[in-house]
């Protein structure tokens, strides 16, 4: 697509922890010439250079100050680029200019937002101006919520092929994961936390598993706040909450309700931890519920993160089973071959951002990934990012 815009991604946020990963992944997959003109973005000029340095890029990567804060650079920002890859976060702190902006500019915009309610309230401020300038507004482009959202797509896809109609009832189990959550993700949790002590209506949105589908209400959902036996993974297995699942469950719905109610109006989804079998698995179970450490002060912080060889040794693997009325049934795996928080996230939100600029014909909106990228992203993943997406049989 021509362009008279210097740049297709401004990397904001490129000198902090996950920012400097994003701006590694994109040395290494797409350097100059090769693909998309990006570029890295920040408050401080003399801090991008030095990161810049520090990481081996070339001497001649373009460097933009993009201070949200300030409303020349920010416009400047709108002038440059086509797309805008932000992990700055909590963004219901530092986010709310930036979106507004892209909204009304036609920029498109990805993020690693894991914030429910504040993401609702960019839905409702901003859905009709991305509309009308053609902006696509892309939210949870990490761990949360990628595998998950593109897990269920891929599993309803097959149940479509297969018997004629979607599953109606999804869980999702993560059934091995190492690696680290984020600072970010701590912060953000932080952050909400605060919004909803502070801000009528935030808890009535953090509670309600619809909270991303304005208008629409479907059947209850479990809640997922408990240890249990799950018999659906066989006799036994024990399962305990998982953090992520209050942002991907919502993320899912809203997935279901931009594609039209693809996976069906009643659909039923949860996601929950494998802890494993018996009295161990229990044990286990219990331990994960009563574990509040993410939100507490001896958690990660903004900024720092696990070491090279700790990302690289980090993995994940979830599990979908679908069954519909008639009692069929399928599973879809998704594993990912990095740590989640880090090392996989800064791979899925770049290839979502070369994605998102590759695809044409998404209209300007507010989007999960699923409705807006679907199986190209898929694609790209497995093609480039080491994730599998892969149906299992029982």
């Amino acid at each position: 697509m021509a362009t008279t815009k210097s740049f297709d991604i401004v990397v904001h946020g490129a000198t902090g922890f996950t920012g400097r990963l994003v701006v590694e992944y994109l040395l290494q997959r797409y350097p100059a010439g090769s693909g998309p003109r990006w570029a890295m973005g920040g408050r401080n000029a003399e801090k991008l250079a030095a990161v810049r340095d520090e990481l081996g890029a070339p001497a001649d990567t373009p460097l933009v100050v993009t201070d949200t804060s300030n409303p020349a650079s920010l416009q400047a920002l709108m002038d440059a680029t086509r797309l805008v890859l932000t992990t700055v976060g909590p963004y219901q702190l530092y986010g709310n200019e930036l979106v507004a902006a892209c909204a009304k500019a036609g920029v498109d915009y990805v993020d690693l937002c894991g914030e429910p309610a504040w993401m609702r309230q960019m839905i409702d401020a901003h859905q009709d101006a991305a509309q009308a300038s053609g902006a696509r507004i892309v939210f949870s482009c990490g761990f949360d919520s990628v595998p998950f959202d593109l897990g269920v797509f891929k599993l309803q896809g097959e149940m479509q092929a297969r018997f004629g109609h979607p599953a109606s009832r999804v869980r999702g189990r993560v059934r091995k994961m190492k690696g680290t959550f984020s600072g970010g993700t701590a912060a953000s949790l932080k952050a909400t936390m605060a919004a909803a002590a502070a801000t009528p209506g935030v808890l009535d949105l953090l509670k309600n598993p619809f909270s991303l589908t304005p208008g629409f209400e479907g059947p209850r959902q479990p809640s997922g706040n408990k240890p249990l036996v799950d018999e659906a993974l066989g006799e036994g297995i024990w399962v305990a909450p998982f953090v992520m699942a209050a942002i991907n469950t919502r993320n899912v719905h809203r997935s279901n309700f931009l594609l039209g109610h693809a996976y069906g109006p009643d659909f039923v989804y949860d996601e929950m931890l494998v802890t494993g079998p018996g009295a161990k698995g229990e044990a286990i179970a219990n331990a994960v519920a009563g574990d509040k450490s993410l939100g507490s002060d001896t958690g990660p912080k903004p900024g720092e993160g696990p070491s090279r060889e700790e990302r690289e040794a980090g993995f994940y693997d979830v599990l979908f089973l679908g069954e519909d009325a008639e009692g069929h049934r399928l599973r879809v795996a998704v594993t990912g071959d990095r740590d989640p928080g880090y090392g996989s996230t800064s791979k899925m939100i770049s290839e979502a951002a070369v994605c998102l600029l590759e695809n044409h014909s998404t209209p300007g909106g507010i989007w999960t990934t699923a409705p807006a990228l679907g199986q190209a992203l898929i694609d790209r993943l497995q093609a480039n990012a080491g994730l599998t997406f892969t149906v299992e049989t029982e």
